[in-house]
């Protein structure tokens, strides 16, 4: 690991022009390429302190050996050259879009004597024109075979086109009217490529002029009594409608544009581009990319431009290309695409209309390749199998860890502090297993201690249930003061959660019997100790994982590895993830563990981690909703919520029920006399809520309008709690 001190150029060294620059390692290879306004201003920011870098940035200055620039005289002039680097070098620390060369395009070979119409995958090819691109092949050959009524257009290989013109016989398609046989001399060269010509302006969306001038003949033919040519003009006619339906109008000003939407997280980021041409969506491509700098979603944006329209030349670049975020600054890349189309291009965000309609069609079809691309790369068995081996070298371990459980904290200012417990088996997350924990050995805010009282808490009873399934030797086992205490273990006992995922019914970890990483659950064993309660249910913590993972760094560790070691367990392996440099940490040791930023490994600890911070901040939100919620008459025993409306219903308010006779209650539907006298007394004992002032005035805001007791912003919103981006800022 590299000082960034060691190569950082003499001060006035490095010119106040615009330019490029390139980091180079320790073996010469460019890792990172980038453009500046001023070079001098922007590479003064890598070599400052680098605890004020961004962790992605601080591994990348980290790991170069030295670093070079090129000054350009426009800022245009440094976007081209940043992508003919970026292309030639491929850096490892920019943001590469996988290629989409996938996606079939309809293509014209304008650059041969006789242009044919064909399906290309692939490099783009100087010459050829292109539309899409398609989703499917075979809806681009629906399409031409629409097409070639009207412009019977060459489809066939060099190699039949060759033969036809040796024996003086087209192909069948020249004899049914599908092709114009230039192969045999009907047609001259000049001719048919105007044909051609003629075919790319209807495909390129110009579709008017042409089904006006078939209309016009088709009008003439049938006052001169040529029913029959009118007749296949009619159809010709219908055949050009036929393919203009098949791509809905999204725009009715006909507008030609490519709209780009990003969806991202903090790992990930997938671009849609739908390609409208005369305001029908004409094609449609995605990417997605691994962040691996720090980067904004403008930036992205750009990313997406350079490589959308690095290659294009003309009205490939359309006239308006709407983006969710303007790149910083715009107007070199709006000069840029300006001068690859040769005239102007409107680089802009949609505000209203149809155009922000569309733009949230593709935001939401982003969104859902980034979940598609998760999903798949998540449930690849090769790539699960991998990852585990992976983890299971970085770390040292005997073998996979088939069972990984994951530890957060979350919390808000202290306040509601809870855990979270998420199980990842094979690799996949067994959400039967989650379980939530309420921290009650004290008070306050304090994250090591809260990790070591719940990892404390969740083994003792992974050992209780081996000693009730008989696995200790006589004489061993729990002492009075290790078995688990009922009240603090409340929360791990409860439902599993049901927010997300069926619910097994084997009740048996698939990592127990069978091969590693087994496509179907193992069948649970019919000998040996019982792994089921006596109703049938699969016992909650008898299950120990090879690996606990916690949210964190070395305080955490540290904590959790000593509440394995109070409990005498020796087997489970320890590690924490911390969020700031997905750094992974062991106990006992000083330095990290780094995984290689494309390490399948790590991708798998990151989804753990972020997994369980998720259900953690679910249940802290859930909780502190709750008590923001709760009323005097939750602690009424045996009133449901049904009738708890129907009182509220009846008398406003809690204040006015809580000053309600025995008599006046019991008129409430519903509610019998020994019911009246619990609420009665079960209100008379609660303390009334503090009433609620108004922070202008200082009025004291009564409670008459039937609102509850407790007030709140939104539901489960403390007032005091500050604006929704405050409070997201507090929780932990």
């Amino acid at each position: 690991m590299a000082d960034p001190s060691s190569y950082r150029p003499r001060p006035g060294e490095i010119p106040d022009s615009p330019g490029v620059y390139r980091f180079r390692d320790e073996h010469r290879r460019v890792i990172y390429v980038g453009k500046a306004k001023s070079l001098r201003q922007r590479l003064a920011n890598y070599f400052q302190d680098l605890a004020n870098l961004h962790p992605r940035t601080r591994t990348m200055v980290t790991t170069a050996a030295s670093v070079e620039w090129t000054v350009v005289s426009t800022e245009v002039e440094a976007l081209q050259l940043e992508y003919s680097w970026i292309k030639e070098y491929d850096p490892r620390f920019n943001v590469k879009y996988r290629d989409d060369k996938s996606y079939p395009y309809l293509a014209v070979t304008m650059n041969e004597e006789f242009p044919r119409v064909q399906v290309m995958r692939g490099q783009k090819k100087k010459g050829v024109r292109y539309f899409g691109p398609y989703g499917h092949a075979w809806a681009i050959r629906d399409t031409v075979d629409l097409l070639l009524r009207v412009f019977p257009v060459r489809t066939c290989s060099a190699g039949v086109f060759k033969n036809a013109a040796r024996t003086g016989r087209p192909c069948l398609l020249g004899y049914i009217g599908k092709c114009s046989a230039p192969c045999v001399g009907r047609i001259t060269p000049d001719d048919h490529w105007d044909l051609a010509d003629e075919f790319c302006d209807f495909m390129a969306g110009r579709t008017g002029t042409y089904l006006r001038r078939l209309e016009r003949q088709m009008a003439e033919a049938a006052e001169e009594m040529e029913y029959e040519r009118a007749a296949r003009l009619r159809d010709d006619i219908g055949a050009l409608k036929k393919a203009m339906e098949k791509s809905a109008v999204v725009l009715a000003d006909a507008t030609d544009a490519d709209l780009i939407a990003v969806a991202e997280d903090e790992l990930e980021a997938a671009v849609q581009i739908f390609h409208v041409r005369g305001g029908r969506v004409r094609g449609q491509r995605g990417w997605v990319t691994d962040k691996v700098e720090e980067i904004t979603t403008g930036a992205l944006v750009e990313h997406a431009l350079q490589q959308l329209y690095g290659e294009e030349r003309g009205d490939t670049v359309p006239k308006e290309v709407l983006v969710p975020a303007l790149p910083d600054p715009v107007e070199p890349v709006q000069q840029w695409l300006t001068e690859r189309r040769g005239s102007g291009v409107s680089l802009r965000i949609p505000q209203r209309g149809d155009k922000k309609a569309l733009m949230e069609t593709v935001q939401r079809n982003a969104q859902q390749a980034l979940v598609l691309h998760k999903t798949k790369r998540a449930s690849d068995l090769t790539t699960r199998s991998r990852a585990l081996e992976e983890i299971a070298e970085a770390l040292d371990l005997d073998s996979a860890p088939l069972r990984i459980e994951c530890y957060d904290i979350s919390h808000l200012q202290g306040d509601d502090v809870v855990a979270s417990m998420v199980v990842f088996e094979d690799g996949l997350a067994r959400k039967s297993e989650y379980r939530r924990f309420q921290i009650k050995g004290f008070e306050g805010q304090d994250d090591v201690r809260s990790m070591h009282e719940v990892i404390t808490r969740r083994f003792r009873r992974y050992l209780a249930e081996k000693e009730k399934t008989g696995e200790w030797a006589d004489g061993e086992g729990l002492t009075d003061g290790d078995r688990p205490t009922t009240g603090a273990d409340a929360a791990e006992n409860g439902a599993a959660p049901t927010d997300g995922g069926p619910v097994p019914t084997d009740g048996r970890p698939a990592l127990t019997h069978g091969p590693a990483l087994a496509e179907e659950p193992a069948p649970a064993p019919t000998d040996g100790p019982a792994l089921k309660d006596d109703d049938g249910r699969p016992k909650r913590f008898a299950y120990p994982p090879q690996l606990v993972v916690v949210d964190g760094g070395q305080p955490q560790v540290a904590a959790a590895q000593r509440a394995l070691d109070d409990l005498g367990i020796d087997d489970i392996a320890v590690c924490g993830l911390a969020k700031r440099l997905e750094e992974v940490w062991l106990p006992r040791e000083d330095d990290p563990v780094v995984l290689p930023r494309t390490s399948e490994g790590l991708y798998l600890l990151q989804r753990v981690r972020d997994e369980a911070h998720r259900f953690a901040i679910t249940y802290q939100r859930a909780k502190r909703a709750k008590r923001f919620r709760s009323s005097p008459l939750d602690d009424v025993p045996g009133l449901g919520e049904t009738r708890k409306q129907a009182l509220i219903k009846h008398f406003g308010s809690v204040k006015k029920l809580r000053s309600a006779t025995i008599d006046q209650i019991c008129e409430v539907p519903g509610i019998g006399r020994k019911t009246a006298e619990t609420v009665a007394v079960a209100l008379a004992r609660a303390t009334p809520a503090a009433p609620a002032v108004n922070t202008a005035t200082g009025e004291i805001m009564d409670d008459d309008d039937g609102a509850p007791e407790t007030t709140a912003d939104a539901p489960g919103e403390p007032v005091s709690a500050g604006t929704p981006d405050e409070r997201r800022g507090q929780e932990r």
